[in-house]
């Protein structure tokens, strides 16, 4: 568990796709149509999920190559992303959902009136229109979408930068996440981090991922918070309301 919990939370962070709302078919459907367009063989809905997580042209990436790492040549990725955009601006919060416990979540936190911000690698205008398109822009400062910055999760800087404009120091801003790409941008940040078990995780498995805990939702996690006086700066033990230490940690 990192030090930085003592400091106790001044604003929170969250990532969108995987920890917010479940996007999975709209990221899905986008993946068929593009295979479709590009005449590569269909793949089943699981492989195209496993792609999602580190931003619309990695996603790509993986969509032409069928692999996590590769790079398609330039040609193909040009062509690619064209038609991400083409499609993914008709699917983009289609079939999107809020998961369980996050509109309960957000509202508490949101009537204890913390800041909070959304950090996604998501581009900032689709980032946007699927907050607006879900109605949940109203609960956040702002967000910081994939393509606003040089860098995205796993690196540092959105998460600074998110720090930055709510002009906080990165040990009281906490993230909630998904995935290895949120721990590690966290941790890189000097940011506490916690972890929903749902979510998009690249294959990898919960329990290797470097956290301060694993929530079983928002609503748990907003509950926690609240009644632990994390809030007023009052650091107590992780533990109770649901809340799970991190495999390893010293809670």
């Amino acid at each position: 568990m990192t030090e930085a919990l003592s400091a106790g939370i001044e604003a929170l962070l969250f990532d969108l796709d995987g920890t917010l709302l479940d996007t999975a078919k709209d990221l899905v459907q986008t993946g068929h149509a593009i295979r479709d367009a590009l005449a590569l063989p269909p793949l089943c809905d699981a492989r195209i999920l496993g792609f999602i997580g580190k931003g619309a042209e990695r996603f790509v990436h993986r969509l032409i190559t069928d692999d996590l790492a590769a790079d398609a040549s330039a040609e193909s990725l040009r062509q690619g992303m064209r038609h991400f955009r083409t499609f993914y601006e008709q699917y983009n919060g289609l079939w999107a959902r809020p998961f369980d416990g996050v509109i309960e979540g957000l509202e508490r936190l949101y009537g204890a009136k913390v800041p909070m911000a959304v950090v996604t690698n998501k581009d900032q205008s689709f980032a946007e229109g699927l907050l607006e398109r879900s109605k949940l822009s109203h609960y956040f400062r702002f967000a910081v979408g994939g393509d606003a910055l040089p860098h995205k999760k796993p690196h540092p800087q959105p998460l600074l930068e998110a720090a930055r404009r709510l002009g906080l120091m990165p040990q009281s801003v906490w993230m909630l996440g998904d995935s290895a790409n949120d721990a590690k941008a966290a941790r890189a940040a000097g940011m506490p981090v916690f972890l929903l078990p749902y979510g998009y995780r690249e294959g990898v498995a919960l329990d290797q991922i470097d956290c301060d805990g694993i929530v079983p939702s928002i609503d748990a996690f907003a509950q926690w918070t609240l009644q632990s006086n994390y809030l007023l700066k009052t650091p107590i033990g992780v533990g109770g309301a649901g809340i799970n230490p991190a495999p390893g940690s010293d809670a």
